[in-house]
């Protein structure tokens, strides 16, 4: 999630410079991968397309998307602004947020959260999920409709697609922000009896079925990840870090990821305030892509080691990826203890046990990979 503790979106006029998408040749040998990589920007999404480079994409700009390639995951160049948001004629204003892009019978579709032109009722937080498309990894990205995938009721970010190959099906995750959504729990009740807050917002994590041509959705979307509403649940303490420590009355599922391994779907998600220390990741499973989902017993599977000696604390808004060789990594932001006002890209391995126990062997920063 990208809107700031007070709710405000505050845009940045930036300028984009064209460049040569061609990455520097990697040096002969073993390639070393060494966190924080040179890519300073939030909600990293890391695309191996067909020509065999990798492509980086990430919230970083005011009126839409940069991008980065690699040919060995250590030496970037940046590609410049590869999709152009906020014009009078597009249906997307502003907050341009977690891109994703996807490469589909030799097209790139984009998915992204913007605010929508269309508010009514002027609402601070007017999120919807748009789709623009390219031939291109580099761009430039046009939007595939002038207009957002769906629009419900409550405004949505950080949308994520599974393509089903075996059905044909493919599904649209997405996270419902905690505007406007006050939830009644144990942890709202023993906030407020403390006199810390009040009242208490969630986001909740929703996953639906999506129409092939990416115009609408079928059928209603379903509720996947929600915070635990009882003390005694075990997730209930990390996932409440930023409301307990005193951040902020919101309590987060967002940044959602699936994947499939063997017969298992698993959704990786985030909790707590993005702009604070407590940023975290945890997992869920099922046997279906729209649930029900069961959380981990070994959540968080990243999080913050200040608290433990190390530089890096924000960890969150991941994906995971599997690289040639069969290895898997995640890929996420953190902030680094030296520099906590800016989100840096990190990379680590992870893993699913022959028991299906997901691991992330990170935040490392400075041991070479």
């Amino acid at each position: 999630m990208r809107h700031s503790i007070s709710y405000f979106c505050i845009l940045a006029a930036l300028l984009s410079t064209a460049y040569s998408c061609q990455p520097t040749p990697a040096s002969q040998g073993t390639v070393q991968l060494n966190n924080p990589m040179p890519i300073k920007f939030g909600d990293p999404f890391l695309l191996h397309a067909s020509d065999g480079k990798y492509y980086m994409y990430g919230t970083s700009l005011g009126d839409g998307f940069e991008a980065y390639v690699s040919k060995d995951l250590t030496q970037w160049e940046p590609c410049g602004q590869v999709y152009h948001g906020g014009d009078s004629s597009q249906w997307c204003v502003d907050c341009f947020w977690a891109p994703e892009v996807y490469e589909r019978d030799g097209k790139y579709y984009m998915f992204f959260s913007a605010n929508y032109r269309e508010n009514p009722t002027k609402e601070l937080e007017n999120f919807k999920i748009g789709v623009a498309v390219s031939d291109s990894p580099t761009g430039p990205f046009t939007d595939l409709y002038n207009r957002p995938v769906f629009n419900p009721e409550y405004p949505i970010i950080d949308a994520n697609v599974y393509f089903d190959d075996a059905t044909g099906k493919c599904y649209l995750y997405f996270s419902r922000c905690c505007y406007k959504h006050s939830v009644e729990s144990e942890v709202a009740d023993s906030l407020r009896q403390a006199g810390v807050y009040t009242t208490i917002e969630e986001s909740w994590v929703y996953g639906v079925e999506m129409k092939p041509d990416f115009s609408g959705v079928i059928g209603e979307p379903q509720l996947l990840l929600c915070p635990p509403s009882s003390l005694d649940d075990r997730q209930s303490e990390w996932e409440s870090r930023s409301a307990t420590h005193k951040e902020v009355n919101r309590r987060w599922t967002e940044g959602s990821y699936i994947f499939r391994e063997g017969d298992t779907y698993y959704i990786m998600y985030s909790a707590n305030c993005y702009q604070g220390k407590y940023y975290a990741v945890g997992y869920a499973t099922s046997d279906n892509p729209l649930g029900p989902f069961t959380k981990a017993e070994n959540n968080p599977v990243l999080q913050e080691n200040v608290s433990n000696g190390g530089r890096v604390m924000g960890t969150g808004h991941c994906m995971s990826i599997l690289m040639p060789d069969g290895e898997r990594y995640c890929v996420y932001h953190g902030r680094m203890s030296d520099n906590p006002d800016e989100r840096v890209v990190l990379m680590d391995r992870m893993s699913v046990s022959p028991e299906g126990i997901l691991t992330v062997d990170g935040p490392t920063v400075g041991s070479p990979q």
